[in-house]
């Protein structure tokens, strides 16, 4: 019975590890050209087919969804990244993971610069993003919609 107990928590810490070294490796770069308006073909692959995507302003379902939001940054905004971030993985099960993300975001809009606090959650499945949540936590700047 303790060798079964030894082999399972091994292999569930092998497979933190795996699921730590995939988000570092191949997630977190890809995320990053996203929020910085880099965004290329490649860096979408991250996502599953029927993954969601919320804002404060917005919500797509579907890759097609969701590469329309982060291509829109750049439109918007005439810089935007994500300038500092902690990261926190927590394995959920075999192969499904959260991801949370306390992060700082730099905005240029109108010739303002605007930066916030958000956290952004992952739910990772399988080494894609099955769900992906950015909220809002605290405005350091005057609004970019403020008269």
């Amino acid at each position: 019975m303790m060798d079964h107990l030894g082999e399972q928590a091994a292999k569930e810490s092998l497979d933190a590890k795996a699921f730590k070294k995939k988000f570092t490796d191949d997630l977190l770069p890809h995320l990053l050209n996203l929020y910085a308006s880099k965004a290329t073909a490649r860096d979408f692959e991250i996502y599953s087919q029927n993954a969601t995507f919320e804002d404060p302003l917005m919500r797509a379902q579907g890759v097609k969804q969701i590469k329309s939001a982060f291509y829109g940054l750049a439109k918007v905004f005439s810089e935007s990244k994500i300038v500092e971030f902690n990261i926190q993985e927590n394995l959920v099960a075999p192969g499904k993971g959260e991801i949370l993300i306390d992060n700082k975001q730099y905005y240029k809009f109108l010739g303002k610069e605007v930066n916030v606090i958000s956290l952004i959650k992952l739910d990772v499945e399988e080494g894609k993003i099955i769900s992906h949540e950015d909220r809002l936590i605290e405005k350091l700047h005057q609004s970019i919609f403020a008269v």
